[in-house]
C-alpha cells in the first residue's frame, strides 16, 4: 500500500498553504504489529518529511520520514499500514478523538 498518494500529496500543498491555526491532520499511518501510530499535518516533498502527531508508547509532535516509515518492517514482514478509512480532521476533533 502507498503511504504517500498524489491526491494526499495535493492535499498536504494546500493544507501547507493555511496558517498553522487553520492546518488540519490529513492522512493516518499505523503499525499493524503493534505499537505506532502517526498522524499527519504537512509533508515537506524535498525532505520526505510529515508534520504531524506521533504516538508510539507517549504521543508528541514532530517530524517523522515518509523513507523511514515505508522501510520499516513488523512481525512477518507487515509493513506500516495508511488508515484508508481517516478522514480530514481539525486540531480541535483530533483532540478529542485520539490525543490522549
Amino acid at each position: 500500500m502507498k503511504l504517500l498518494t498524489k491526491k494526499l500529496l495535493q492535499e498536504f500543498k494546500t493544507n501547507g498553504k493555511l496558517p498553522e491555526e487553520e492546518q488540519k491532520f490529513i492522512a493516518h499511518v499505523f503499525n499493524p504489529t503493534g505499537m505506532g501510530d502517526w498522524w499527519a499535518m504537512t509533508y515537506d516533498e524535498d525532505e520526505k518529511l510529515f508534520f504531524g502527531y506521533a504516538r508510539i508508547t507517549d504521543g508528541e509532535y514532530g517530524y517523522f520520514s515518509l523513507t523511514e516509515l515505508e522501510e520499516f518492517r513488523g512481525t512477518f514482514g507487515l509493513r506500516i499500514e495508511r488508515d484508508l478509512h481517516f478522514t480530514t480532521t481539525t486540531k480541535q476533533q483530533f483532540q478529542k478523538e485520539y490525543h490522549s
